[in-house]
C-alpha cells in the first residue's frame, strides 16, 4: 500500500513579493500567486489522489491555493499548522525594521527562544508545529487503517506555510540541514512524505 503525506506552500503573496515579516497576519494570494498555482495546476505538477484527505491551517492563502488547485475539496483545518506569529514585527519589512535593537537581537538569536512582543518564539512555533504534526499522523494513520482492504493508497494532502514544512521537514529528517529554513519551499511547491511501518521514511520535493 502506498502511504504519503503531501505538505503544499501557499501561493504568492504581497507578503512574498515585499518581503515582509507576516506570518499571522491572514492576507489573500497575490495576483501573480494566483496565476502561477494555476498553470503549474495545469501543467500536471502537483501530486494527485482522489482518495486523499485534504487539510489547510485555515488562513486565507492556504484556502484559496487549495481550492485553485484541487477544486473545491471537503478539507479539515489543522489550526496549529498557521504561520509563525510574528508579534509587533507583522507586515513589516527588514529595510524598515533594521536598527532598532530588540528586532536585531531577535534575529541574531541562535537560541529561538526570543519572543517578539506579540508574538511567539521559534521555540514555541515548532513546538505548535509538531503538535499539529503528531494529529496529522495521527489521522493519516487511520487512513491507512481505512484503505488496507481495498487496495488504495493512503495520501494526505496539507496546504500549509514555508514555516511550517521547514519544521515538519527538520523534525523528520533531522541532520540534514543546520538550519530548518535550507528546507524552505518556493510558493506553491513542497514535498511528498513517504511512510513505512508508521515512520517517515524519505522524500520528494516538488
Amino acid at each position: 500500500m502506498r502511504s504519503q503525506i503531501h505538505l503544499i506552500r501557499h501561493g504568492i503573496t504581497v507578503g512574498n513579493k515585499n518581503r515582509l515579516f507576516y506570518g499571522s497576519s491572514d492576507i489573500e494570494l497575490a495576483p501573480e500567486g494566483i496565476e502561477a498555482l494555476k498553470a503549474q495546476a495545469a501543467e500536471g505538477m502537483y501530486p494527485y489522489e482522489e482518495n486523499s484527505d485534504f487539510y489547510t491551517s485555515g488562513m486565507k492563502r492556504t484556502e484559496h491555493t487549495l481550492e485553485l488547485i484541487y477544486g473545491e475539496r471537503e478539507h479539515e483545518i489543522i489550526s496549529e499548522f498557521r504561520e509563525v506569529n510574528c508579534g509587533i514585527y507583522e507586515m513589516k519589512s527588514y529595510a524598515e525594521l533594521k536598527g532598532n535593537e530588540t528586532f536585531e537581537a531577535w534575529l541574531a538569536d541562535s537560541t529561538g527562544k526570543t519572543t517578539p512582543e506579540g508574538g511567539e518564539s521559534i521555540v514555541a512555533f515548532n513546538e505548535r508545529v509538531q503538535e499539529g504534526f503528531r494529529k496529522l499522523i495521527g489521522k493519516h494513520r487511520l487512513k491507512e487503517l481505512s484503505v488496507r482492504h481495498n487496495g488504495k493508497p493512503a495520501v494526505s494532502t496539507v496546504v500549509c506555510h514555508g514555516g511550517v514544512i521547514c519544521a515538519i521537514l527538520q523534525e523528520c529528517f533531522p541532520g540534514k540541514y543546520d538550519h530548518f529554513f535550507k528546507w524552505m519551499p518556493d510558493p506553491g511547491h513542497g514535498y511528498t512524505l513517504t511512510m513505512e511501518d508508521g515512520e517517515i521514511t524519505e522524500y520528494e520535493k516538488f
